[in-house]
């Protein structure tokens, strides 16, 4: 609490069993703040599908701060909470909305949020809050949640936490003997203590469900349920010893989530319990009735709904949707329906399905996925219960819940012999395997799924033979037999479509590669590519086939629609939060930003790839950090992520990733000049002739490597290789990397000739760090012919822009070249620049670009008070005063991020 009235946010998870005394240490707390405004929510098991209702809870009372937010920000709060009707907010824009608003509400003073039952939060509020946790820096804000053993959930990782333990002996005793009274047998004392394990709620609550008799002799058998079944059951005695109104009031307030005081005393009167029933719960410290509905502890909420009869919670449950306004809050009128629901009903779930497509709006396909398994299971009809299961599925997949979504996919196969349902389950459960593992398995489920598509639905077993193409890439090598060639051969098989889709000549493109080889696949890759970044012609179903688009852009060496394609794919899947997609998009524009030299944006989007991965629990190898690493010139971090990938690749049957391993270690072996390493791991990179991508990237380091290490056979090898894709593909980018490579195994005027051509062409692209590398090879050279003063104009621009953007190994190899030539360079200025962080950096950038706090925050999903603190230490670090010193290096000319800016 002293660093938050500071002004340093934090972030504290209070941790432990039902009963720990959690709660009690969270009300010490918010006793504790005097001076600090206290914003309270606490998560409800019953509504745990209901998205954005613990977020809500929590920024309820400073939603009318809101007129302060910028517009986007606003509009995105608005559609979550149901008070607009849009498309579904960006998740991270609406983090930062959440962020910002928390941000205004500690304006006047500090801001402490406490959130009880945390395990208990809706996954959107959930995914939320901790995604605003991770961005409390210079922020007068304090976070804690309380969440019960064991803890569940990725978002919660990373969190400074405090295990709440329980009492010693000693002190568990002496509050066991302050709550009994009478005289308690000492053999009866020692066993409560020793079987409570020091839980105060136990101490408190067990006592009182024994009788005299058992407290003095204890010649009862002992009690084999969990210790929070034994609380909630004593807790669920004393309810059922209150009058029968008293406790339908209970039950009503429990299944009531958001302590919503009208709303309960509504659902009151359609039950015809009078609101003087709580009297009798209130005098026993059960629940409290003042501005909102408090139950005296967690336990006593769920004591009170889980012992109920079903039929006796569907009684309130049907009446709290009776009380709730269906134009106010359409989706919380339909999920009390829905628990109230004493079977199948139609009605109800259509209610639920209608609910789905504005939760798709609110909270992505999580929370669609939510409703329609609800409905799901209302269906009475068998064919179109299983319709909905499949709808509830694929909803599941896209939102990373893959278990569940294979249970789902059972009640699907259940519904009725139809070839065509039978087929899209099949290829839901080819997709499951897939996206979970990108493994071998799931390119062969893809390709009999779309086998058997065919004669049923042509576009779709096309779509199908197209998602199997990208699967293979994924397997590569890996594959037992050669999945890549046995789909492509399947696919040009299959009858073409009277009306060609632009993805149909992408499925065209990628077969050709595969059957009759890169030249002939070139021209129809650039028709693809040119209908795909067409502006005109973009729409959302584009995002299944953007990946393997951008990736055909990659295989043709063209950057330029490389960034459109990745820029359009990464803001299509953030604004429906697929988040499945998303790890995939930014480590390709992870890649991107690196060979542009942008390493500040590239080492953000590492970042937000973490923050996907905590909050979901989606796993995918860490690429973009593994490629930041390596051009940074970090052997340590690099390697290790390298031998870990390389492990988690191989176990998984993934090729592809394989590939990429090799490939990055081939780069960081360059710099590092170690050229025998680098021999062997562009070898390995380049070992499969089909493996595509950025398989191809490591041919010019194989020609360097084998160059340097004096092994012109195997240089070559790597040469004809390019220049058939070079010829081919006939960009600047793919040809300037030809030029570099044929300089680097000539000699005399023909080298540098060769040299000058990839200088050229390398500099009207955006791959900076390959220009670099050309000047850099080319300063090499020139030193060895002995022209030394040449020599220094070409590593002195290869050192500038190698350490303007932080490729500190490749610099160095400039500047043990430049000292050869007898320039020594100073470095004091390059330390200034390397004493920012990776979020520095990219804050100085944009600043000098011109960008407002407000803006650099939205695009970076921080606080205008974290921006400015961040600019403060630029200052300071660059002992400058002012915006307008912010010039290159550390302000580069880098374009912002389109993904970035939602």
């Amino acid at each position: 609490m002293a660093d938050v009235r500071s002004g340093q946010g934090q972030v504290l998870i209070v941790r432990g069993e039902a009963g720990i005394g959690k709660s009690a240490l969270l009300d010490y707390l918010a006793g504790q703040a005097d001076g600090m405004r206290v914003a309270r929510a606490a998560g409800v098991e019953s509504e745990m599908e209901l998205p954005f209702a613990g977020l809500h809870q929590l920024c309820a009372p400073m939603l009318n701060l809101g007129d302060h937010l910028p517009r986007l920000q606003r509009e995105a709060l608005a559609v979550a909470f149901a008070e607009s009707v849009g498309g579904p907010p960006d998740r991270f824009l609406l983090g930062v909305a959440a962020l910002s608003l928390l941000a205004e509400a500690s304006g006047r003073e500090p801001l402490l949020c406490v959130i009880d039952d945390a395990q208990w939060l809706d996954q959107a509020s959930a995914q939320t809050l901790a995604f605003v946790g991770r961005r409390l820096f210079a922020e007068r804000i304090g976070m804690v949640f309380a969440v019960r053993e064991p803890v569940a959930g990725p978002q919660w990782r990373g969190f400074q936490d405090l295990v709440v333990g329980g009492l010693a002996d000693e002190h568990a005793g002496a509050l066991l003997d302050a709550a009994v009274p009478g005289r308690l047998d000492v053999h009866i004392r020692d066993r409560i203590v020793a079987e409570t394990r020091g839980n105060p709620l136990a101490l408190l609550e067990l006592p009182r469900g024994l009788t005299t008799i058992q407290l003095a002799g204890g010649f009862e058998g002992p009690d084999t349920r969990p210790l929070a079944s034994q609380i909630e059951q004593n807790f669920a005695q004393r309810v059922q010893s209150l009058p029968p109104q008293t406790q339908q009031l209970l039950l009503t307030a429990a299944a009531e989530s958001v302590g919503d005081l009208p709303l309960l005393l509504r659902a009151l009167t359609i039950l015809g319990v009078p609101v003087s029933a709580a009297t009798p719960a209130e005098a026993a410290g059960l629940i409290e009735l003042g501005a909102r509905v408090r139950f005296r502890h967690p336990l006593v909420r769920s004591a009170t709904y889980r012992t109920r009869a079903s039929a006796d919670r569907r009684e309130v449950h049907r009446a709290l949707a009776e009380a709730i306004d269906p134009h106010l809050d359409p989706d919380r009128r339909a999920w009390h329906r829905a628990q109230g629901a004493a079977g199948p009903d139609e009605d109800v779930a259509c209610e639920l399905v209608s609910s789905a497509d504005r939760a798709q709006r609110r909270g992505g396909v999580a929370a669609t996925a939510a409703f329609l398994q609800r409905a799901t299971e209302l269906t009475p009809d068998p064919a179109e219960r299983a319709a909905r299961a499949l709808a509830a599925a694929r909803a599941t997949l896209h939102a990373g819940a893959f278990d569940t979504a294979l249970r789902l996919l059972v009640t699907a196969d259940e519904g009725p012999a139809n070839p065509l349902h039978r087929a899209h389950v099949n290829l839901l459960r080819a997709q499951i395997a897939f996206a979970s593992g990108h493994s071998v398995d799931g390119a062969h489920l893809l390709l009999d799924a779309a086998r058997r598509l065919e004669p049923l639905d042509l576009e779709l077993a096309r779509d199908t033979y197209l998602d199997a193409i990208a699967a293979s890439t994924f397997a590569g090598r890996l594959a037992p037999s050669s999945p890549q060639t046995e789909v492509a051969r399947a696919a040009r098989a299959a009858p073409r479509p009277k009306a060609p889709r632009k993805h149909d000549l992408l499925l065209e493109t990628v077969a050709v590669l595969f059957t009759d080889g890169y030249p002939a696949a070139v021209p129809l890759a650039r028709k693809a590519l040119r209908l795909f970044s067409d502006e005109e012609l973009a729409e959302q179903s584009d995002l299944r086939w953007l990946w393997l688009a951008s990736r055909t852009a990659v295989d043709l060496w063209d950057d330029e629609n490389w960034d459109v394609l990745t820029a359009r794919h990464l803001r299509i899947a953030r604004e429906l939060g697929d988040l499945t997609e998303l790890p995939l998009v930014m480590n390709s524009r992870v890649l991107l930003h690196l060979f542009a030299g942008e390493f500040a944006a590239a080492s953000s989007l590492v970042a937000e790839i973490r923050t996907i991965a905590e909050a979901t629990g989606i796993g995918l190898a860490p690429y973009g950090a593994i490629a930041v690493a390596v051009w940074r010139g970090d052997p340590d971090e690099a390697g290790r992520l390298i031998a870990t990938t390389i492990d988690d690749v191989t176990a998984r049957g993934e090729g592809g990733g394989l590939s990429f391993a090799h490939w990055a270690n081939s780069v960081l072996m360059i710099s590092l000049s170690r050229y025998q390493e680098a021999l062997a791991a562009a070898r390995a990179a380049t070992e499969d002739p089909k493996d595509y991508g950025v398989a191809d990237w490591a041919l010019p380091e194989l020609v360097e490597a084998a160059a340097r290490s004096g092994r012109p056979e195997l240089a070559a090898e790597g040469f004809d290789r390019l220049t058939e894709m070079a010829k081919a593909s006939s960009t600047d980018w793919a040809l300037g990397l030809l030029a570099r490579s044929r300089a680097l195994l000539a000699t005399g005027p023909a080298a540098e000739s060769e040299y000058l051509e990839a200088i050229e062409r390398l500099g009207r692209t955006r791959v900076r760090m390959d220009l670099a590398r050309a000047h850099l090879v080319y300063g090499e050279w020139l030193r060895r012919e002995g022209r030394r003063q040449d020599a220094r104009g070409e590593l002195r621009t290869a050192y500038d822009i190698l350490s303007a953007a932080g490729a500190d190994a490749f610099a160095d190899r400039a500047r043990r070249e430049l000292a050869a030539t007898g320039e020594v360079v100073d470095e004091r200025a390059r330390r200034s620049g390397d004493s920012l962080t990776a979020q520095e950096a990219q804050i100085a950038e944009l600043a000098g670009a011109g960008l407002t706090n407000a803006q650099i925050g939205a695009q970076m999903f921080l606080s205008q008070h974290t921006v400015e603190w961040h600019l403060r230490k630029v200052f300071t670090k660059l002992g400058i005063t002012s915006r307008r010193q912010l010039r290159p290096p550390v302000a580069e000319t880098t374009p912002a991020d389109p993904g970035l800016t939602g």
